[in-house]
């Protein structure tokens, strides 16, 4: 664990479906829980005032507030694990986990999830989320783009709108502010280029902040046998790295790659990964 008293922690690394993936039975993770790994998601712990968030509500929450748990101590109230939850947008791996938050399993006491407009509209007039609202479990809370919004006197979260396959709601990146560092959180984007073309190059974004946790879903387009990027749209770690060959050493290593697919061998080839269970200091 760092320093710092304000830190990021990696939850899970993996796309959406964690691993090992549904319908893969030859991996050798079903056996080997070493070998295993959670949804995309980060843990943010203030041991100043005990306090800490969770980003994203992933198939895999009660394995990863155990573990915010093992880090932070055992929270105060055991209905409200964590003091907040910011999800960036309503595909499954990132939202699905509040589902565990109902009267089946937590019945969590009006936990404040934070979210943007379309996302809150999505969570308002679908079941059985809208349920989690009208029974008090959860209690949402308005982002707005580019705009700061304070976790803590110390802490904010800012949502920066990024292009992706946005059928039920936006999807944003979160920028991390602590006492001393920032970080940018980017599990899922269609295409730099796309990005280029909203007019924030993602150089610009990397050089805001001091660590950038960046999409990697896929390394090569090899790892889609029978399906095309055009249809689950990601850059590849492959181009992503050439891309940011011409920037300077100090902004090279800012980069770490989340939100990989079962099938990415990233982390066996040496490609620069955030782990689970690796830890940054704000």
């Amino acid at each position: 664990m760092p320093d710092s008293d304000v830190i990021v922690q990696i939850l899970g690394n993996a796309q959406d479906g964690g691993v090992p993936h549904i319908g893969v039975d030859d991996s050798e993770a079903w056996d080997d829980h070493l070998l295993r790994r959670s949804a995309v998601a980060l843990g943010i712990v203030d041991s100043t005032s005990g306090e800490r968030w969770l980003i994203e509500a992933t198939p895999d929450i009660k394995w990863q507030l155990h573990s915010l748990g093992e880090v932070a101590g055992p929270p105060p109230n055991r209905r409200r694990p964590v003091d907040g939850i910011a999800i960036t947008h309503a595909h499954t791996g990132h939202y699905l986990g509040l589902a565990f938050l109902g009267r089946e399993m937590l019945d969590a006491d009006r936990m404040p999830v934070m979210v943007m407009p379309r996302m809150e509209r999505f969570l308002r007039e679908n079941l059985p989320w809208s349920d989690l609202i009208a029974r008090g479990n959860i209690e949402l809370i308005s982002l707005h783009a580019d705009t700061s919004h304070r976790l803590n006197g110390r802490i904010t979260i800012e949502p920066i709108p990024v292009p992706h396959r946005d059928e039920h709601s936006e999807t944003v990146a979160f920028r991390l502010s602590g006492p001393n560092r920032s970080l940018l959180f980017m599990p899922d984007i269609d295409s730099w280029e796309d990005l280029d073309r909203s007019g924030r190059p993602i150089e610009e974004l990397i050089a805001s902040v001091d660590i950038a946790l960046l999409d990697g879903t896929f390394r090569t387009a090899e790892e889609l046998p029978g399906r095309t990027l055009t249809e689950v749209p990601h850059p590849l770690i492959t181009d992503s790295l050439e891309r940011f060959a011409t920037l300077s050493q100090k902004e090279r290593e800012k980069i770490r790659f989340i939100h990989l697919n079962h099938s990415n061998p990233a982390e066996s080839v040496g490609d620069p990964v955030a782990r689970e269970g690796e830890s940054f200091d704000l």
